[in-house]
């Protein structure tokens, strides 16, 4: 394996190691209801954050499979903003440091990225990872926000439930990062956030508050919620107000809603996870992921 230290370049020369956990938001396979995206956007705006190390994504990046957006006016090119990958370093509202590793998913060198960021997770002293995504669920908008957690060590997620059992799906940088740092007897824990398959392609603000919530709750950081907050009562508002218009649209909501309820009726807890017999089998919710992947694919050929 190649030097994984010449990935990256330090924005100080000598970075003082601070101790603190580290958001990973790297993309994914998938990310329905630009749960991730909203987060980190939320994230990097409610405070200033220092660049403490930045990635060479010439090294990391397929321009080829992801092309990034030009703006050509006339007769010249005006604008080009390549992607970009960093370590940010922010403070909660108490004054405690975490990180924020964001950018694009590595297409390339999986390993020796694994490799890196366990470099600077010693170098730091970062003891927890934890990262966030949505998929998208058969469910309707209008109940409680659920979601499947997964850990390297169970104890991190408590008796969260998963409508899971064994199945497989397309891989990704952050699940692979996940598994090695178990192996490696690091701390790691990511949250899917359950989102509606019809906001799948939208941006879903209620599902980022909860992924900050989830966040919050493993970590015990107080991150700034307020923005967020308004953003996804706003977000809300205009799906209510996009369905008014729209009968079938409403059709399908309500009958979500009713198989909903019927999940949880003569249940103790209000969530669709209440009676897992009930959920689609696994290789149902992979069908559900993989037709979503290939509407992506679809709509941005």
């Amino acid at each position: 394996m190649l030097d994984p230290t010449a990935l990256y370049t330090w924005e100080s020369l000598d970075p003082t190691p601070r101790p603190g956990v580290m958001i990973v938001a790297l993309g994914g396979f998938v990310d329905a209801g630009s749960v991730q995206q909203v987060l980190t956007t939320h994230l990097l705006r409610s405070g200033e954050d220092e660049v403490v190390a930045t990635f060479d994504v010439d090294q990391l990046f397929d321009y080829r499979g992801r092309r990034p957006l030009m703006t050509f006016e006339v007769n010249q090119w005006l604008d080009y903003e390549g992607p970009s990958m960093r370590l940010h370093r922010l403070s909660d509202r108490d004054g405690q440091d975490y990180y924020l590793l964001a950018g694009p998913e590595p297409d390339l060198q999986w390993e020796r990225m694994v490799s890196a960021v366990t470099g600077l997770m010693d170098r730091l002293g970062i003891s927890l990872v934890v990262s966030v995504h949505g998929i998208p669920m058969a469910i309707p908008h209008t109940r409680p926000v659920s979601l499947t957690a997964h850990a390297t060590d169970a104890s991190l997620i408590g008796e969260r439930e998963s409508p899971f059992g064994r199945v497989s799906v397309p891989a990704s940088f952050p699940a692979v990062l996940e598994k090695r740092l178990g192996e490696q007897g690091r701390s790691a824990v990511g949250f899917a956030i359950h989102v509606p398959h019809y906001l799948a392609q939208a941006e879903w603000a209620e599902g980022a508050l909860a992924g900050l919530n989830a966040v919050v709750d493993v970590t015990g950081l107080n991150l700034p919620n307020d923005d967020l907050v308004t953003l996804a009562g706003e977000n809300t508002r205009a799906i209510v107000s996009e369905l008014a218009g729209n009968d079938e649209a409403q059709t399908l909501v309500s009958g979500l809603e009713q198989q909903y309820d019927a999940f949880v009726a003569g249940q103790e807890r209000t969530s669709l996870l209440a009676a897992p017999a009930d959920l689609p089998s696994a290789e149902e919710l992979a069908e559900d992921v993989e037709e979503f992947l290939r509407s992506v694919g679809d709509d941005s050929a």
